[in-house]
C-alpha cells in the first residue's frame, strides 16, 4: 500500500466483515448496521456508499484506533519504516540515505526545522500534518459525493454514542468551519437531513431531544448558545470566529475609521471564539478548504527580508488551524475532520488524507453525470470566441433542448466569461444563434457578482425551481464552488479564465452533479487556452485527466420510485411472537444475599469562575478569575431500606419483602441513623444500587423462552417510510435506490409491460419495480398475461421484494442465522384475491432448489432447517401453517425463464 489511505481501508473491510466488533461500545455495530436497509443487495437505507465508507472509516479510526494522530497512524498502519517512509512520501535518494544513517525519528525531527530541507523535497503537507498535536483527519470527497451530510452522519453518530455512553470518549459539541458565505449557505443542507434514517429508533428520540443547531449571523456579537452545554453544532464562515484580523476595504472612509473597525471586528470574533471554547468533548468541520484557497491550500514560500532565506508564510487551512490550535488549548478538543474535494497539495499527496473518493469514482458510482465523448475542445483562439459560443449554442440546442429532468426542469447551459466586458460583447452572438433555432433572448439570464438583487433571484430560482424560464446562463464571477444547479447539463468556458482559485476546474465541473433518473451524459466546451489550464488543475486537484475522465462510464445507477398506492390494504394474519419471561417460582429458590458493593462515591462537580472584563483596547473578553479548578464536595443522596427495596422491586420484578430482608442482613453492620421523626433507619447510598442490581440478576436470572401467537395487521407499505412533497395539492411519496448499471434493464416500470392499464391498475403499487432477476420481471409479465386472459378476482399483484426497509413496509419474515441472530427477509410477490386470501410468491434459482426442498422436508417432520436459504422459506411456510384459510406460500424455480411446473399454483389460485 503506498498511501495512508489506502492501507486504512484494508483494515476497515475487515472490521466490517468482523460486523463492526467493538466490545466496549457495542451500540457502533447497532448504528452501522441500521444504514443498511438490505445486506443482501448492499443496498443503503439513506447514505450513499462513499458516505457510509467514510463513516465506516471515522468509526474504525476512533473506536477500534482510538483516535490517533497523524504520526501515531502511521506507525500503526505501516509497522516497517521502509514501508512507513514510502507512504509519507520519503522517497528521495537523498532522505533515505539520511534516514538508513541518522534513523526515521532524526528525519522527522529535521522536517520541523529546516525550511531549505522541506522545500526542497517538497514535503510542505507532511511537515503541516506532523506538526498537529491533536488527531486531525482529511476526508477527501470529490464534488456530488455529500460532504455536508456525512458531516451531519458524523455528528448525529457521535451524539447518539455520547447519550448512550454518557462516560465514553464521544464528541458532545460539532464547530463546522465554512470558508465563505456561499458555502455557508451551502452548509443549511443541515438542518434537512432525516436523522431518523441515519440512527435507530431508540437512538434517535434522546439524539433530536437534544441536538441544536446554530448558524452564526452577521452582527451578532457573540454566538446564541449556553456557555458549557452540550449537543450544540455551530456552523460558522472562517472570518466570524479566527484569529485574524478581517481585510478592510482602502477607501477614505475605511481609512478613517479603520482602527475601530479592525478593534470591534477583533473583540466580536473573539468573543465568538471564547463562547465555542466553552463547549466541551469538541469537534471541527473544516468544510470545503481546498477550493477557497486554491494553490495557497496551506502557504506559500517567501524569502525573509532580513536573512534572504525562504520562510513559509500560513495561509489557507493554516489560518483555519490556528484558530483550532487555540480551541485545543481551551477545551477539549476531540477530533478534528477537513472535508475537502481534494486529496493533493500542488501534486503532493496530503499525508493525513484516510478516504479518497475521485471524480472517476463518482462518475462510476452514478454520484456524477458520464462525461463520456462530452468534452468538446474547440480549437479557437480567443480572437473566435464568436464562432464559439455560436457552435456552442447550436450542438447544446441539438443535443440537450429536448432533455428534462423527472421534475419537468429543462436542461440548462452555463457560458462562463472572464468578465463583463467580453460577456457583453458576446451576447449578440449568442442570441442570434438562439433565434436561428426560434428560441427568444427571454431563456437567458446574465449574472455576475454585481447583479441586482431581482437578478440574483431569478440565478437562484434556476437552481431549485423547475419552471424557472431562464435555460442559458452567462455568467461572470459566479456559478462555481457552492452552487447546486440539478438540471445543468453542460459548461462553456469562453475565452481564458483566470487560473487562480481553480476557477476554470471548478467552471468547467459545475455540471457533473448526477440526479436520479438521469441518462443524459454531461458535456463541457472548452478553448484550447482553458483546456491546458483546466488539465493542470485537474492534476494538481484529483490526480486525474480529461482523457481518464473521458473513458469512465458508470457501473451504477440512481432512481426515483413513486409510491402509487399508499394506502394499500394490510395483511391481516397470525404470527408466533417469541417472548422471553422469567421461570416460574419453584419454590426452592436459594434466599436472595446482597454483600455491601465497594462502588466509590462519584465525584463532585468542577467549578471555575469567569467573568467579562473590558481591557485596556477597548476589547471585551472572558476572565477567569480562579486560580485553578474547586472541587465540590461529592454529595450522594441515601435511601432508607424501604426506598432501596420499592426501586429494586420495581425494576427486577421480585417481592419487595425478600429484598428488603436482603438489604437489612447487608446494610445492617453499617449502623442505622435518624430519619426526620427520629426513627433509626438504615442509610443505603443511592449509587449502590446499580451494584446491587447486578448482584441480583446473579442469584435470579432464571428466564425462559416461550412463544405466543398474536393477530397483526402487515402493511405491505407504509407511506411514512418514504420521502413526502405536496405538489398540487396532491401528496407524493417517493423513494431513491440504487443498484448496479447492469441490473438497469431489470428495472420496470408500467409502460414498459404489454398490459400497461391493466398493470398500473393491478400492480405497480410503487413505480418502478427493480427486479433482481430476470425470472422475477418474467413472473410479473406472464402474471398479467394471464390476468389480461382470463376472468379472475385478484385485487393486487404486487413486486414486494424491492422494500425491504422496515420504515417502508412490515412484510418481513424473521428467521435465526448461523451467527446466531435474527434475521429479517421480504418475499418477491404477494397476490390478493377478493375473498380476502393470498398467495406468497417467491421466485428462486434452480441451485437453490435442493436446500429449500430438503429444510420444508426437515420443517414437516418437525426438524429445525439447516441452510440459509431453507430458513427462508421455513420462515413463510410458518405463516402459512398459522393462516391456512388466509395465506399461501409458494416457491417458483427457475434457470434462465420460469419452469412450467411451478405455474399451476399460480393460475389455480388465479382462476380460483
Amino acid at each position: 500500500m503506498s498511501h495512508l489511505f489506502q492501507a486504512l481501508a484494508e483494515r476497515v473491510d475487515a472490521w466490517r466483515t468482523a460486523r463492526y466488533d467493538c466490545p466496549d461500545f457495542p451500540a457502533i455495530r447497532e448504528i452501522l448496521d441500521f444504514a443498511i436497509e438490505d445486506p443482501a443487495t448492499g443496498q443503503l437505507r439513506y447514505l450513499r456508499h462513499a458516505q457510509f465508507r467514510a463513516l465506516e472509516t471515522y468509526w474504525y479510526l476512533r473506536l477500534v484506533l482510538n483516535t490517533p494522530r497523524i504520526p501515531d497512524l502511521y506507525a500503526t498502519l505501516f509497522p516497517k519504516p521502509k514501508d512507513r517512509r514510502e507512504a509519507m512520501g520519503l522517497t528521495a535518494r537523498e532522505i533515505v540515505d539520511m534516514i538508513a544513517d541518522d534513523g526515521l525519528d532524526t528525519v522527522l525531527e529535521r522536517l520541523q526545522t529546516d525550511n531549505a530541507f522541506v522545500r526542497k523535497h517538497g514535503l510542505e503537507s507532511l511537515r503541516e500534518t506532523f506538526a498537529l498535536d491533536y488527531p486531525s483527519y482529511i476526508l477527501a470527497l470529490a464534488m456530488g459525493a455529500g460532504k455536508t451530510i456525512l458531516m451531519g452522519s458524523i455528528v448525529a453518530t457521535e451524539f447518539a454514542m455520547a447519550l448512550e455512553y454518557p462516560d465514553g470518549p464521544f464528541v458532545e459539541n460539532a464547530l463546522v468551519f465554512a470558508p465563505g458565505k456561499t458555502i455557508l449557505s451551502a452548509l443549511r443542507e443541515l438542518a434537512d437531513i432525516p436523522f431518523d434514517r441515519l440512527l435507530p429508533a431508540r437512538l434517535h428520540k434522546p439524539f433530536a431531544a437534544s441536538f441544536k443547531l446554530t448558524f452564526t449571523r452577521d452582527g451578532d456579537k457573540t454566538i446564541p448558545i449556553t456557555l458549557g452545554s452540550s449537543f450544540n453544532v455551530i456552523v460558522t464562515n472562517t472570518e466570524k470566529i479566527r484569529i485574524q484580523k478581517p481585510t478592510v476595504r482602502n477607501t477614505a472612509q475605511s481609512r478613517l475609521f479603520a482602527g475601530t473597525k479592525d478593534e470591534e471586528a477583533t473583540a466580536l470574533a473573539n468573543l465568538r471564539l471564547q463562547a465555542i471554547a466553552s463547549l466541551p468533548h469538541l469537534a471541527v468541520f473544516s468544510d470545503e478548504a481546498h477550493h477557497t484557497y486554491g494553490q495557497k491550500l496551506l502557504g506559500k514560500w517567501e524569502k525573509d527580508k532580513e536573512t534572504g532565506e525562504p520562510v513559509f508564510k500560513d495561509d489557507g487551512i493554516k489560518k483555519v488551524r490556528r484558530t483550532i490550535d487555540y480551541l485545543a488549548q481551551e477545551t477539549n478538543l476531540i477530533v478534528t475532520i477537513n472535508a475537502t474535494g481534494t486529496p493533493y497539495f500542488e501534486r503532493q499527496p496530503l499525508r493525513d488524507v484516510v478516504v479518497w473518493y475521485g471524480l472517476g469514482e463518482g462518475i462510476r458510482d452514478g454520484v456524477l453525470k458520464e462525461l463520456s465523448g462530452g468534452i468538446k475542445v474547440l480549437e479557437l483562439g480567443d480572437g473566435e470566441a464568436g464562432t464559439m459560443v455560436q457552435s456552442v449554442i447550436d450542438d447544446f440546442v441539438r443535443d440537450y433542448w429536448p432533455v428534462a429532468l423527472e421534475n419537468g426542469a429543462p436542461a440548462r447551459l452555463a457560458l462562463y466569461f472572464p468578465n463583463i466586458d467580453t460577456r457583453d460583447e458576446l451576447r449578440p452572438a449568442i442570441e442570434s444563434a438562439l433565434l436561428a433555432h426560434g428560441i427568444g433572448p427571454d431563456t437567458l439570464l446574465a449574472v455576475d457578482n454585481k447583479s441586482s438583487d431581482a437578478t440574483r433571484r431569478a440565478f437562484e430560482a434556476v437552481a431549485r425551481d423547475s419552471a424557472a424560464p431562464h435555460r442559458v446562463l452567462l455568467l461572470v464571477n459566479m456559478g462555481t464552488e457552492g452552487w447546486n444547479c440539478p438540471s445543468l447539463f453542460a459548461c462553456a468556458l469562453v475565452r481564458k479564465l483566470a487560473t487562480s482559485n481553480n476557477f476554470v476546474l471548478q467552471a468547467a465541473t459545475r455540471c457533473l452533479r448526477q440526479v436520479p433518473d438521469n441518462k443524459a451524459p454531461a458535456r463541457v466546451y472548452l478553448t484550447a487556452s482553458n483546456k491546458k489550464t483546466l488539465e493542470d488543475q485537474l492534476a494538481e486537484t484529483y490526480g486525474t485527466s480529461l482523457k481518464a475522465l473521458d473513458a469512465q462510464h458508470a457501473d451504477r445507477v440512481e432512481k426515483t420510485i413513486h409510491l402509487h398506492k399508499p394506502h394499500l390494504p394490510p395483511l391481516l394474519i397470525k404470527k408466533r411472537v417469541l417472548r422471553i419471561q422469567r421461570k416460574a417460582d419453584s419454590g426452592a429458590a436459594t434466599p436472595l444475599t446482597f454483600a455491601v458493593p465497594d462502588t466509590p462515591a462519584p465525584s463532585g462537580p468542577v467549578v471555575q469562575t469567569w467573568s467579562p472584563v473590558l481591557t485596556a483596547s477597548g476589547d471585551t473578553r472572558l476572565q477567569r478569575l480562579d486560580a485553578g479548578d474547586v472541587l465540590l464536595q461529592p454529595y450522594t443522596p441515601m435511601l432508607d431500606a424501604y426506598t432501596a427495596a420499592a426501586r429494586l422491586a420495581t425494576s427486577h420484578h421480585l417481592p419487595t419483602p425478600e429484598l428488603l430482608g436482603a438489604l437489612r442482613s447487608a446494610y445492617s453492620q453499617n449502623g442505622t441513623q435518624p430519619n426526620q421523626d427520629n426513627r433509626e433507619q438504615l442509610q443505603i447510598p443511592e449509587h449502590h444500587l446499580d451494584a446491587l442490581a447486578l448482584q441480583i440478576e446473579a442469584q435470579r436470572s432464571q428466564y425462559e423462552e416461550t412463544w405466543d401467537e398474536i393477530e397483526v395487521a402487515v402493511a405491505l407499505v407504509k407511506a411514512e417510510g418514504f420521502d413526502h412533497a405536496e405538489v398540487d395539492g396532491q401528496s407524493i411519496y417517493t423513494a431513491r435506490i440504487s443498484f448496479a448499471k447492469e441490473r438497469e434493464p431489470l428495472y420496470k416500470q408500467a409502460k414498459d409491460t404489454a398490459h400497461a392499464a391493466l398493470a398500473l391498475q393491478t400492480s405497480f403499487h410503487y413505480e418502478g419495480y427493480n427486479f433482481d432477476s430476470t425470472p422475477e420481471a418474467e413472473f410479473l409479465d406472464w402474471t398479467l398475461g394471464l390476468l389480461q386472459s382470463h376472468p379472475h378476482q385478484i385485487e393486487g399483484l404486487w413486486f414486494t421484494g424491492g422494500l425491504t426497509d422496515a420504515g417502508k413496509t412490515d412484510l418481513r419474515a424473521e428467521y435465526l442465522g448461523d451467527d446466531g441472530r435474527w434475521h429479517t427477509y421480504t418475499p418477491d410477490f404477494v397476490l390478493r384475491r377478493a375473498d380476502g386470501k393470498h398467495l406468497v410468491v417467491e421466485v428462486k434459482s434452480d441451485k437453490l432448489s435442493p436446500d429449500i426442498h430438503a429444510d420444508m422436508a426437515r420443517h414437516a417432520a418437525g426438524e429445525p432447517p439447516q441452510t440459509q436459504e431453507g430458513r427462508k422459506a421455513v420462515a413463510l411456510k410458518r405463516w402459512e401453517d398459522l393462516n391456512p384459510e388466509r395465506l399461501r406460500y409458494h416457491v417458483m424455480f427457475a434457470d434462465t425463464a420460469l419452469h412450467d411446473e411451478g405455474k399451476k399454483t399460480v393460475r389455480d389460485f388465479i382462476l380460483g
